[in-house]
């Protein structure tokens, strides 16, 4: 009669540790789920959609954050800062009589700040990837910005569409060039901007 108890007690003792294990485990993807929501805000729901998996998506977000995790980002110095501001006055006041040169420049000019702030600019798909990480509200313009340029190597964008590129192009290069980046926001944006 005694084994029999302790079997009891063993096979109680075990549900109770599976049952624990289970809501551990359950609690900790909604956190992750949480966290990864929250750090990259609309990415989270396009990467989503793209792969058509939950548990795809999060998994593709987290290895963009460790090869992101492995870059030397730096902040730019007051002079490269104004350098970078001053080309881009420059180049967006051009627009008027040369638009397709802009452009082309416009996409140099993001590569260049990409590349001075630590970020590979290997191929697009992977600079954008990387860029959600600590850019994800602005990445979407990135890659509206690229789906123009394509269309203008192609032969199919207006003026408008280019000015539209630009547009996009500039919302990344302005908070590359001044934005603290996610991890390192400590203050919401509203507050940066008063």
């Amino acid at each position: 009669m005694e084994s029999l108890n302790d079997l009891t007690l063993i096979l109680v003792v075990a549900v109770a540790v599976i049952l624990v294990a289970t809501i551990a485990w359950l609690i900790w993807g909604s956190y992750r789920t949480q966290r990864l929501r929250k750090r990259f805000g609309p990415e989270y729901d396009a990467v989503e959609r793209r792969l058509g998996s939950k548990a795809r998506a999060e998994a593709e977000l987290r290895r963009r954050e460790k090869r992101v995790d492995r870059f030397e980002l730096v902040a730019l110095s007051p002079a490269e800062t104004a350098r970078f501001a001053q080309t881009w006055t420059r180049l967006q006041g051009s627009f008027v009589d040369d638009p397709k040169g802009v452009l082309i420049e416009a996409d140099r000019l993001v590569r260049d700040l990409l590349g001075k702030r630590g970020y590979p600019v290997a191929d697009f798909e992977l600079r954008a990837a990387d860029i959600s990480v600590d850019h994800p509200v602005v990445v979407s313009n990135y890659r509206s910005a690229q789906r123009i340029v394509s269309m203008d190597q192609r032969g199919e964008a207006s003026t408008e569409d280019l000015r539209k590129a630009v547009m996009h192009f500039r919302a990344l290069f302005d908070e590359l060039l001044g934005m603290p980046t996610a991890r390192d926001r400590t203050v919401p944006p509203a507050k940066l901007a008063a």
